[in-house]
């Protein structure tokens, strides 16, 4: 049977097609408009120090990233996340996200912790065209040779070094000296304090950089010591930071101030040492005493889930999954989903988030930081003025 026979003879047919075509094209535009998902959940990388040295605080963002997934699969949004473990290992890092993007079929991956691991794979991430969320790695070269699919929530190394010098600044120090991991993070994070420090008319007594996992820090601590600095600055992963502080008391060494680079002078085993922690001052990328919305609601759901006070690790992995997952929700595929990430912006956990280019940083988040310091065996934050609950206790004393 021919088409013209079901039509009947008073119809006019110029105006029947015309409407037939527009409701094709009405019903193809709606199509294009829903999410690209919905036809099946998010699916997500998310790369991680699950075991080695930085297992402890990798810990923190594997469990924030999995309260993020918990709390969007509450909204009914569905997503998948593909878990790999770099064991802290650059080249391990690599190999786990060039399987996620090749093998597992991820939109977009979150991760690696390490500097020296986000360093490396962010040099891939245009090649394979996948955006690549950083959460917490801090070494300024991730995100400044204008990687386009490379993007950081957590702020540069070089921020760490500015709001801790930036709060002991009123009370004058006169010299600094430095102890770090020869790592890209410890590297880099005392580079860009060398010139804040300069600005600040500092002057450098001492430079000791050590290799991570030694079990004797006496000799170079001594070092330390002999020149009495009024300020000594720290970049130490978590069981570094604690057998330095150990031995630091061990031989009375009693500067006017210990400055921890965040890491491992941030963490719930590092407050828990509470002979040797007290009124040590650590820069932070997050705080639960904030106003950003959700912050203390995410410390208490945190503690009451984990049995522990979250770090700033574990709010970076949280709101990093959720920004790139809903990012994703409309982003039919790797490439849409970089331009929803570029031109987005979200407001949570961790403050007011988008992703610029500025002072040499291409898709940077230009996120301000907190000090805290140890004080009654709790970190309270006492910069800026207007997140601080205490004051600053200056000088050190044991």
């Amino acid at each position: 049977m021919h088409l013209e026979s079901c039509i009947p003879l008073n119809l006019n047919r110029p105006i029947f097609m015309k409407n037939i075509l527009l409701a094709i094209t009405a019903a193809f535009m709606l199509f294009l408009a829903l999410p690209a998902q919905g036809a099946g959940p998010v699916r997500i990388g998310f790369i991680n120090s699950i075991t080695g040295k930085e297992a402890q605080i990798g810990e923190n963002l594997t469990n924030g990233a999995a309260m993020a997934v918990d709390d969007l699969k509450a909204k009914r949004v569905q997503v998948i996340m593909v878990q790999e473990d770099d064991g802290g290992d650059p080249k391990t890092a690599l190999a786990a996200y060039e399987k996620l993007v090749t093998r597992d079929g991820v939109i977009g991956v979150v991760g690696p912790y390490t500097s020296a691991s986000a360093n490396v794979v962010a040099s891939r991430a245009d090649q394979y065209q996948v955006p690549l969320l950083v959460p917490a790695a801090a070494k300024e070269e991730i995100t400044m040779k204008g990687y386009k699919n490379v993007f950081r929530l957590n702020a540069p190394a070089d921020v760490y070094s500015k709001v801790l010098l930036s709060t002991v600044a009123p009370y004058r120090p006169k010299t600094i000296a430095y102890v770090y991991a020869a790592t890209d993070f410890g590297v880099s994070t005392v580079r860009t304090a060398q010139v804040n420090a300069a600005a600040m008319g500092l002057r450098e007594v001492a430079n000791e950089k050590y290799q991570q996992g030694q079990p004797d820090y006496r000799a170079t601590l001594a070092k330390v010591k002999a020149v009495r600095p009024d300020l000594v600055f720290l970049v130490s992963y978590d069981a570094d930071a604690i057998l330095l502080m150990r031995q630091a008391r061990e031989i009375g060494l009693t500067p006017k101030a210990f400055l921890g680079a965040g890491a491992g002078y941030t963490t719930a085993q590092f407050a828990q040492q509470k002979d040797i922690s007290p009124l040590v001052i650590s820069a932070t990328q997050w705080t639960d005493d904030v106003n950003w919305p959700g912050a203390a609601d995410f410390a208490v759901r945190y503690k009451a889930r984990f049995g522990k006070e979250p770090t700033y690790h574990a709010a970076c992995a949280y709101e990093a999954v959720r920004i790139m997952t809903m990012s994703a929700l409309n982003a039919r595929d790797s490439r849409a989903l970089c331009a929803a990430l570029k031109a987005g912006s979200w407001n949570g956990i961790m403050g007011p988030v988008r992703f610029t280019s500025y002072g040499g940083f291409t898709n940077q988040n230009n996120h301000p930081m907190l000090v805290q310091q140890l004080q009654g065996g709790k970190y309270e934050t006492v910069y800026p003025a207007q997140f601080s609950r205490k004051k600053l206790v200056y000088p050190y004393k044991r």
